[in-house]
């Protein structure tokens, strides 16, 4: 009864360090992208803050933002 006790940790712990490790490896691929670098190629601006504060309210009571 010891020696599978023990196989079933050592089966356990040999599972987390190799899920350990591969967290480590798609964090440090996924830290090399910067997020918030500008955008490269033909990029258009989707959103303008032109309205004024009446479209603004107008807006948000007839959605219901």
């Amino acid at each position: 009864m010891i020696w599978d006790t023990l196989k079933v940790f050592v089966i356990f712990a040999a599972c987390t360090c190799l899920f350990y490790i591969g967290l480590q490896v798609m964090h440090a691929e996924y830290e090399k992208n910067h997020r918030y670098d500008p955008p490269e190629g033909p990029s258009v601006k989707v959103f303008e803050q032109g309205d004024d504060i009446i479209d603004r309210l107008n807006i948000f009571f007839q959605l219901g933002e």
